[in-house]
């Protein structure tokens, strides 16, 4: 599966990057919304893990513009547990969220079952 994980955390992305290819995925980096919408336009991915709190765009905005066509299923991954912050995220088309601090198997377990079906 190919997946971009998009936080600005280096504490975040490095562990997942690894996490994620030791499981046999694809993975692709982005710090920022901008990063990671022209990511998403230049190719293909069956999963987003985005954070909601970003330097530039916030991951509402993400969601908001994400490409048309092939749109990847989307796992929120945020401090922002809020059930406010869930209802909009999974109302602009977040598949799954999930609140940080984050167990490392219940990651792995959502990102199996999104990828599911695929």
């Amino acid at each position: 599966m190919r997946i971009l994980v998009v936080d600005d955390e280096e504490s975040i992305l490095v562990p997942l990057e690894f996490l994620l290819k030791k499981a046999g995925h694809e993975v692709a980096l982005a710090r920022t919304g901008a990063e990671a919408l022209r990511l998403l336009e230049e190719g293909p991915f069956d999963l987003l893990v985005l954070d909601l709190m970003l330097p530039d765009l916030d991951g509402f905005a993400v969601l908001e513009r994400l490409p048309q066509g092939r749109k990847p299923r989307v796992l929120v991954l945020t401090a922002r547990g809020r059930e406010a912050d869930r209802a909009k995220a999974l109302a602009l088309g977040a598949e799954a969220f999930m609140a940080k601090p984050f167990g490392i198997q219940d990651l792995l377990a959502e990102v199996q079952r999104l990828s599911e079906g695929l």
